[in-house]
């Protein structure tokens, strides 16, 4: 193995890695929303005082927002994988096919654009659907000034990060395969002038669903 290979396939190890431990991180800010969404509803019921409600709409848009964050970095790191690295660890292999199957395998599923779609659906239900209903229910029983000032700003807040959840969602299918992307870093070794640069695909990266 040649000391390059060796670099690639370090970095590969390095990326899949921190992939797997984003991956874990943004499953657990699920859980986190739900328990958070509960615990509010809890004590705001138990108080009788309906402006508590007001806490959930600023936990959703943190742990929505830290949620897509870290699922923007694990499609990064898969598409990275793909059109960077992938080509040169094919060329150092001299073998397109044996080289990040996978990576391109999960995603040329035909039934991957409506998982995404069920999976849009679901993190708007869980990050976007639960401070809505708290600010309605705050503006139905609690209405003043104050609260209405409050509720238009983090309606906002979460109408934000709804967009960005949509924006991210990565619906589109996949334009091309692993022999496209190598024969491209290919063409860029003879001619370096030819930056190494395929068309991206895009990627939701899910838990690997």
């Amino acid at each position: 193995m040649t000391p390059v290979a060796t670099l690639l396939l370090a970095e590969y190890s390095a990326l899949k890695a921190e992939q797997a431990a984003r991956i874990g991180h943004r499953d657990q800010l699920v859980y986190a929303m739900l328990t958070a969404v509960a615990a509010i509803a809890t004590v705001a019921v138990s108080a009788a005082r309906a402006e508590l409600l007001l806490v959930l709409p600023l936990a959703s848009v943190a742990i929505g927002w830290t949620f897509l964050v870290n699922d923007h970095m694990i499609t990064a790191i898969g598409r990275y994988l793909r059109d960077d690295l992938g080509p040169h660890l094919a060329l150092a292999a001299g073998d397109a096919d044996a080289v990040l199957g996978w990576e391109f395998d999960h995603i040329a599923d035909r039934r991957r654009r409506s998982r995404k779609r069920y999976q849009l659906a679901v993190d708007l239900s869980v990050f976007c659907l639960p401070p809505l209903v708290a600010l309605g229910v705050v503006l139905a029983t609690a209405f003043s000034p104050a609260t209405l000032t409050a509720g238009l700003v983090e309606m906002a807040a979460v109408a934000v990060l709804a967009r960005q959840i949509i924006a991210y969602a990565d619906l589109k299918r996949p334009t091309h395969d692993p022999l496209t992307i190598t024969q491209g870093a290919t063409s860029s070794a003879k001619n370096p002038a030819a930056p190494c640069h395929p068309t991206p695909c895009t990627e939701h990266e899910v838990t690997p669903s």
